[in-house]
């Protein structure tokens, strides 16, 4: 009996682990194809004789977009924009999420700045109060208007508040017989007991200030200030009177399909980068290990 019952439990496994696989090569498999389009040739992309392996296989797509020196001067705005809005979103969506995990009895006020900011998050004024009021604040043209628009990032904030309130509450009531302050509180206890909802709100900052690209196109009107995106998604619709060098040349080797493939991919390798630093946090027991101490 024990026997066959392992015997079943293998083929279980067996079976979940060759559908996981497959769930996951199916997830691949969009991706690949991309790859092989912006790797090969117009006419087979044109004609659409490209699968999972590059035809006429080349590089002219990378090409074009590395060797504009802009493409390293946008690219270096964004890692800008991520290093000055990840850090204050991470500091802002932590000062937020604190205050407001506590009780009505330790924050009287709570309620009230909570509803203020779903109230934030639900209503959307339109673009063109968004823009008046950034233009009044004299951000155009300026790194800060890509940053301060979403400094306080509110779903972030939600995520910390309700991941603070689970921190078991007599983490909280040791440190306070210890003497611990408020901040004394959030540094030495809810930071490192925190550290798989730190992980998630920065990630979701990095990936949404690296992929934005239409604020930069609304707010630079200098394009030597656009981000990355922006500068990408301005290669397909920019005059060709533009192009400079050898660049028309190149482009009339190019299909719109193989330089948007490239583009997703230029665009996806810092994210490719960072993503497997802040995984691990994802999956490790840090509340476990802070509880049983």
């Amino acid at each position: 009996m024990l026997a066959s019952r392992s015997m079943t439990d293998r083929i279980v496994d067996w079976l979940i682990t060759i559908f996981l696989l497959a769930v996951g090569i199916s997830t691949l498999l969009p991706l690949v194809n991309t790859l092989a389009i912006s790797l090969s040739d117009k006419a087979a992309v044109s004609g659409g004789m490209v699968g999972l392996w590059p035809v006429g296989f080349n590089l002219n797509s990378y090409s074009f977009i590395l060797r504009d020196e802009k493409f390293w001067q946008a690219f270096g705005v964004s890692v800008q924009r991520v290093l000055l809005g990840g850090a204050l979103n991470f500091v802002l969506a932590v000062l937020t999420a604190f205050p407001l995990s506590r009780t009505t009895r330790a924050f009287p006020a709570r309620d009230v700045f909570m509803w203020l900011f779903v109230f934030g998050m639900i209503l959307n004024v339109g673009i063109v109060p968004w823009y008046l009021t950034i233009s009044g604040y004299g951000l155009i043209d300026n790194i800060w208007a890509l940053v301060l628009p979403g400094a306080v990032p509110i779903w972030n904030v939600i995520i910390l508040m309700n991941f603070f309130r689970n921190i078991p509450k007599e983490l909280d009531e040791a440190a306070r017989i210890d003497g611990a302050n408020p901040w004394q509180l959030l540094w030495s206890v809810y930071l490192p007991t925190s550290l798989p909802a730190l992980a998630t709100i920065t990630l979701f900052s990095i990936v949404g200030h690296w992929n934005s690209f239409f604020d930069g196109l609304i707010l630079m009107n200098n394009p030597n200030n656009y981000p990355l995106q922006t500068y990408i998604q301005q290669l397909v619709i920019a005059d060709r009177p533009a192009l400079h060098g050898g660049q028309a040349q190149l482009l009339a080797q190019l299909s719109n399909n193989t330089l948007n493939a490239a583009k997703l991919f230029v665009a996806m390798i810092p994210i490719l980068i960072v993503y497997p630093f802040l995984q691990r946090y994802f999956i490790r027991g840090i509340m476990l290990g802070a509880v049983k101490e």
